[in-house]
């Protein structure tokens, strides 16, 4: 199960960045500047974060099994549709609809750390799907790169999205819940159960504006939706924009592009899996928690902040090397989702991951506009570095002084 939500949480990242690959020799072949080219890649994050609170209803109507495989198929049927755009225009439609198409994915995850996983092991289970957010981008940016130089950048599009729509048909194949899967036994459901696991599939609950309100009265909820804006703001920089920083403001040709753009996100993939490692050993060695989750997250936003130091930095290999360490600080932050698996109650788990995303993404509205606006204003990006650090630092005061204590709300009725 773990293994499928990994290659699922690869697919759907790879899915929305293969824009930042091709977004240099799109924007040549389209002639799209700066600005639009902004609006463009936040294009995908406003339909993504509209769509949240309705995809989190949809999830916990119809089970985890039925929303991802239609999710998996229905946004990479819209990457397929990125390779034969003619415009602008076009293009901002497309990724619209491939935001709602990826809406219910993190919602559906953290409803499968909470089905399959007991609260020990819970963390390092998010890191290793996690992986899978920096993976298909950075072990595969080599290959992308040589794809978009050799074939061109709509035959990354055509290819990616033809893999994920043959995954959909397989997901909905093999996935289960607990108590269904056929290979699972009592003795393991009541392992998971003993940890806080929930195990029985989920009651139909239908849509209640009182419970948006329930939940938007919660103050670590409140928290740790700000801390995961503000984690979110350097992921969508390197998700987004780090590709074309380091061919227009670094001048690398675009075949060096490709390998140094693979080390930050090789970083960002260690540090993800040491950041769910420490959190759960420190829950096994006996601190609390709300400590074990807080603690990497807190260091991971710290490291991020270095990222405005390549302002300053004459060498490329410097550069580099900063990045890869604000990214790697990035992944071991990436603990939002394992705290919400905690807080969420169990018969909201998809409407309160689902408002947890739509908060977050906001970064993914705001950072690419406001890093092209900086951009084609001064010719330069040290506005927007400095801009990705300072909401990390905003991440870091928020889990020191918002986020309260990790237990399970009660439902609200």
């Amino acid at each position: 199960m773990l293994a499928l939500v990994a290659i699922a949480t690869a697919l759907n990242y790879l899915d929305r960045t293969l824009l930042g690959v091709a977004a240099p020799a799109m924007s040549k072949e389209l002639e799209i500047g700066p600005e639009v080219m902004g609006l463009v890649f936040a294009a995908f994050s406003w339909s993504y974060a509209i769509a949240q609170v309705p995809g989190g209803v949809f999830l916990d109507r119809f089970g985890t099994r039925i929303t991802y495989a239609l999710a998996l198929v229905g946004w990479s049927a819209f990457t397929v549709c990125q390779g034969f755009v003619r415009s602008s225009a076009a293009l901002i439609l497309v990724r619209l609809g491939l935001g709602v198409a990826e809406a219910p994915c993190f919602p559906a995850n953290s409803r499968v750390l909470i089905a399959w996983f007991p609260r020990a092991e819970r963390a390092r289970a998010n890191s290793i799907y996690s992986v899978g957010m920096y993976f298909g981008i950075g072990f595969c940016s080599p290959l992308l790169f040589w794809m978009a130089t050799n074939w061109g950048w709509r035959a990354l599009f055509w290819i990616v999205g033809g893999i994920g729509i043959i995954f959909g048909i397989l997901w909905y194949r093999l996935y289960r819940d607990p108590s269904e899967h056929p290979w699972v036994n009592e003795a393991e459901l009541a392992l998971i159960r003993a940890d806080g696991g929930v195990t029985a599939k989920a009651e139909p609950r239908s849509f209640r504006w009182s419970d948006v309100s329930y939940l938007a009265r919660q103050r670590s909820l409140i928290g740790a939706a700000i801390g995961q804006f503000a984690t979110n703001s350097t992921l969508v920089f390197f998700l987004t924009w780090f590709p074309t920083y380091l061919a227009t403001e670094r001048q690398m040709d675009w075949m060096k592009v490709g390998l140094f753009a693979m080390l930050p996100f090789i970083a960002a993939s260690i540090g993800v899996l040491i950041g769910g490692q420490v959190s759960d050993r420190l829950l096994r060695a006996g601190r609390s928690l709300t400590f074990a989750r807080k603690l990497p997250v807190i260091t991971g936003l710290l490291m991020s902040t270095t990222i405005t130091s390549a302002i300053w930095l004459e060498s490329d290999a410097a550069v580099i090397a900063v990045m890869s360490l604000a990214f790697f600080g990035q992944g071991m932050s990436n603990l939002g989702w394992t705290l919400i698996s905690e807080l969420a109650p169990d018969r909201l788990s998809g409407l309160t991951g689902g408002l947890f995303n739509l908060c977050t993404n906001l970064a993914g509205i705001i950072t690419p506009i406001v890093i092209g606006i900086t951009v084609g204003q001064t010719g330069s990006f040290y506005a927007g570095l400095a801009y990705i650090g300072a909401m990390a630092l905003l991440g870091v005061l928020s889990y020191m002084f918002i986020v309260d204590r990790a237990e399970r709300l009660p439902n609200p009725d």
